[in-house]
């Protein structure tokens, strides 16, 4: 391995990272849009978006040069090749967290009426879920990792229960149904997050031990 090619896996690595924290920022402010009822904070999520888009071509840009530049093999092509991947998951992060602050103006408008379902359990744990694939990035901690795909399960869970308790609240109070319609928008973002968090962990297990779990333990059931 070059010098060079370590300075540019070196680059790579610092601006993939930096993508995960911006993003990770955004999911919490997100988040925080609709605990606290801020439109201020749902704003600044929406307006950051477009630096993740920016930011999301870049990274793809660096990977594509180093593989034109050095074809790396083994190992660095792994990490390379899943880069590429968790800088697509963490953009679709982005994009759901901005989803998630567009609902925050009418759930605003309607925050004396009582959450159906576990919403804060359900927030809680998929930033956690987001949080623990970026720290098992930067630690290439595959038990992180591991932990994060198994964490999957307790938000589809989630919101299976929330889609159920919704069309139950439609059905009782349909004066409300914009509302009912909107925490059902964010549990369905919250659980795609989830699943790229998932994604990410996958990639980084692959990275690491070059095993693809994607799909393992899935059943194949129509």
């Amino acid at each position: 391995m070059t010098i060079h090619f370590q300075n540019e896996i070196e680059k790579l690595k610092k601006k993939i990272l930096h993508v995960a924290a911006i993003v990770e920022g955004n999911l919490q402010k997100a988040v925080r849009s609709i605990t606290d009822n801020s439109l201020q904070l749902a704003n600044e999520v929406i307006d950051s978006d477009l630096v993740v888009d920016s930011l999301e071509v870049e990274v793809e840009e660096e990977c594509l040069k180093i593989l034109a530049l050095h074809q790396p093999v083994a190992a660095d092509l792994r990490y390379i090749i899943a880069v590429l991947k968790i800088n697509n998951d963490l953009e679709r992060i982005a994009d759901l967290a901005v989803n998630i602050a567009e609902r925050a103006e009418t759930l605003a408008c309607h925050s004396t009426i009582p959450v159906p379902f576990n919403l804060p359990g359900m927030l809680d744990m998929t930033v956690k879920m987001v949080r623990d694939s970026v720290d098992a990035l930067v630690s290439c901690d595959i038990h992180r990792a591991r932990q994060v795909c198994s964490d999957d399960d307790e938000i589809d869970d989630h919101h299976k229960n929330a889609f159920k308790t919704i069309q139950e609240q439609i059905q009782l109070n349909p004066d409300f149904t914009e509302y009912f319609v909107s925490l059902l928008s964010v549990s369905r973002n919250l659980e795609r997050i989830a699943d790229h968090a998932t994604n990410i962990a996958e990639d980084i297990i692959y990275m690491i031990e070059g095993e693809i779990v994607r799909h393992q333990g899935k059943s194949t059931d129509a």
